[in-house]
């Protein structure tokens, strides 16, 4: 028998059958179980702290408060809980603004059947995590794909090379025993380096790093 806790998953979404789908596809995962579901934001705002699942998972398009609103105000009152976009929205202000309110992950809900399993994994395991339909869209937004300056106009950056190539490895959606397999060196100092990361960034998560990272052009 396997003891091993499950993580704990709370699902948003408006339309029913859209609803019922993504809890079967999660149950279907031996890792994660569904401990409760909302139909609009402002019930989600209000069930999600009671019950504190380790990842939610978020439509965009809600009724009375919408998803990034929603993903905001949960996170001020459940901080160890984790967001993860489920939307069809791909425009880029709201991949960013999804991003800026604490999401750790955006995945559109066509490339569900396939990827969420993929997202949930890596999002439990810490990572930031990306659809690929919208990955070079978020990085060529910034041009941080080989063109342009590495970082903002006047910005300076404070990272030593070996916190770039972590950071690097974060915005690419890697868990800190992908990134020290990666790299080649300890979980340890993997963890290190995170931790210089957050503070030089002055920002207080995994995401927050990610979406300063692309902001100021530093990967």
């Amino acid at each position: 028998m396997n003891n091993q806790k499950k993580t704990t998953v709370f699902i948003v979404e408006d339309h029913e059958l859209m609803r019922d789908g993504i809890k079967a596809a999660v149950t279907r995962e031996d890792a994660f179980t569904v401990i409760g579901e909302a139909a609009d934001g402002k019930e989600a705002i209000d069930r999600v702290p009671v019950l504190a699942p380790d990842i939610v998972i978020m439509d965009i398009g809600l009724p009375t408060v919408d998803g990034i609103e929603a993903t905001q105000t949960l996170l001020s009152k459940c901080p160890h809980s984790r967001v993860i976009m489920l939307t069809s929205h791909r425009e880029e202000a709201e991949v960013f603004a999804a991003f800026a309110a604490g999401a750790a992950g955006y995945c559109l809900k066509e490339s569900a059947s396939t990827l969420l399993k993929s997202a949930l994994t890596s999002v439990a395991e810490g990572a930031v995590w990306i659809d690929p339909q919208i990955a070079g869209m978020v990085l060529n937004a910034f041009g941080a794909i080989g063109k342009g300056p590495r970082r903002a106009d006047g910005e300076k950056n404070p990272l030593s090379e070996r916190e770039l190539d972590v950071l690097k490895l974060i915005v690419d959606g890697l868990s800190n025993k992908e990134i020290a397999v990666e790299l080649q060196i300890s979980s340890a100092t993997v963890r290190t380096h995170v931790e210089h990361i957050l503070e030089k960034l002055t920002v207080s998560g995994r995401t927050q790093a990610a979406v300063e990272a692309v902001r100021r052009r530093l990967v």
